[in-house]
């Protein structure tokens, strides 16, 4: 087995786990929270906000500070600042929170009633006409940004609720990761929200998922930017394009008998229903159907054993680490050869869901460009050892093939 592999043999549950040793820039972050929820214990409100790209471990040092408070307010010691304080930590996203109540099982300070989807909280703590002291907002890109009755959140704005009914609240936030109309963040958004409170922000820039050389990264962020830099150089980290989808699958399981937690993930250009049936992602030889919904299996998609024979989605992944990825960019996803461009054709996305709630968007086609993009950022930088790309669109292709063909 390749050194270094073995470490990724872990399950997220380890991954996100509080026990997970931290870098310093991580212990700082962690320090910083705490000496600010010291500062701000008795204010109305105060806002801490930590920001940083995917894979710098944002999750993973705001659970290890939850944790830590969470021991302080429960334990024996009535001396300490943190004693009985009521906390809460929440996000929205159903796997995620399947993630962080496995976890709580580990601990006799935690409840599995500590994490919450946000909307549940707001109504709940409305419902009580109670305030907590501090609440923990992972992946606060994906708070709704306007009502949705459907799933039962009547108000504006999960965030302004969530800023109302604590003390303190400490958000992680990526702009890069919006993938919805109904959670439409941006820089100027949350600025609008939080500058009329205490607030001090955290920048992670350590890149700890991806264990890839800088040229890696480049090429990623390059792509989201419509760019197509030159092919990488061939490194630790396995970054290959194929020209046959099922090549690229073939490898995928291959990956996942030696190391595990490898998966295939595809932009949302395929159709798919939440009607009790398979849907199929199909491109040559390779057909294999999309993530099946199960809302009430405990793992999480990315740690299921069968998943293998799936396809996962941008939903499904989102927060997670995979050993090796294999992604397909579908048709939405072009090559334009006379400008040497990508561009995204939004006719062409089959997650409708992602464009509903376009009233107050003052320029729609500009923000399905953006959440797209988003998308693929995120179904990017899942992998820590390995990624492989097809695409869908030939010109892509026979781009992506030429500038393998002379890497260096």
């Amino acid at each position: 087995m390749e050194q270094g592999v073995s470490e990724c043999l872990n399950k997220a549950i380890d991954k996100l786990s509080p026990e997970k040793k931290l870098s310093p820039q991580q212990n700082d972050l962690k320090q910083a929270i705490k000496t600010f929820c010291l500062a701000h214990q008795n204010d109305d409100h105060a806002i801490f906000l930590i920001e940083g790209d995917a894979g710098t471990g944002k999750s993973i040092v705001l659970n290890s500070i939850f944790n830590e408070i969470q021991n302080l307010s429960r334990n024996k010691n009535e001396n300490s600042p943190f004693y009985g304080m009521k906390n809460y930590l929440v996000v929205n996203h159903p796997e995620m929170i399947k993630l962080y109540k496995n976890i709580s099982e580990k601990f006799s300070y935690l409840k599995k009633k500590d994490f919450e989807r946000p909307t549940t909280f707001i109504n709940r703590m409305i419902k009580d006409n109670t305030k907590a002291d501090i609440v923990f907002v992972d992946e606060a890109h994906l708070l709704l940004t306007k009502s949705d009755n459907y799933n039962h959140f009547k108000q504006n704005n999960h965030l302004e609720e969530l800023i109302k009914l604590s003390r303190i609240t400490i958000l992680v936030f990526d702009e890069k990761q919006v993938l919805k109309f109904k959670s439409c963040w941006d820089q100027g958004l949350l600025n609008t929200l939080v500058h009329t409170y205490p607030i001090e922000t955290y920048h992670l820039s350590q890149q700890f998922r991806v264990q890839a050389n800088t040229d890696v990264q480049e090429w990623i962020k390059a792509f989201y930017n419509y760019k197509i830099n030159p092919m990488p150089r061939k490194q630790n980290f396995d970054f290959r394009f194929f020209d046959d989808a099922q090549d690229l699958y073939d490898l995928i399981r291959q990956k996942n008998s030696e190391y595990g937690l490898c998966r295939m993930l595809a932009t949302y250009d395929y159709a798919y229903k939440l009607d009790g049936q398979d849907h199929f992602i199909t491109e040559g030889r390779f057909h294999l159907r999309w993530d099946r919904s199960k809302p009430d299996e405990k793992l999480p998609w990315a740690e299921r054993p069968d998943t293998i024979e799936e396809v996962g989605s941008v939903y499904t992944v989102q927060g997670f680490d995979l050993n090796y990825v294999g992604l397909i960019l579908g048709p939405s996803v072009l090559y334009d050869e006379e400008t040497d461009r990508i561009k995204i054709d939004s006719s062409r996305y089959e997650d409708s869901a992602a464009f509903t709630g376009r009233d107050g968007i003052s320029d729609p086609e500009d923000v399905k460009q953006k959440i797209m993009l988003n998308a693929i950022n995120v179904l990017m930088t899942r992998a820590v050892h390995g990624l492989y790309i097809y695409a869908s669109d030939a010109a892509l292709r026979k781009k992506l093939m030429q500038i393998q063909a002379e890497r260096h």
